[in-house]
């Protein structure tokens, strides 16, 4: 698992998936998201805008990251 912390109160996913370097562009997070390859806590999830908080995993490709705050 990987940690990936934000200074912000949320994230999108697509942003997410982004910021993370798992995608090198915003539209391949997004198709990604659309195809249901994304989980978000266990569940697939189709919302590219869905709004991630600390504590939020995100589960793609074999590699899980759990979104932190800046303090962790």
């Amino acid at each position: 698992m990987r940690n990936v912390a934000i200074t912000t109160e949320f994230i999108k996913l697509d942003a997410l998936l982004k910021y993370a370097a798992l995608f090198s562009s915003g539209g391949e997070a997004k198709a990604a998201v659309e195809e249901g390859l994304v989980r978000v806590n266990g569940e697939v999830c189709i919302l590219r805008g869905k709004k991630l908080r600390p504590g939020d995993t995100v589960e793609i490709n074999g590699e899980t990251l759990r979104v932190t705050g800046h303090e962790s």
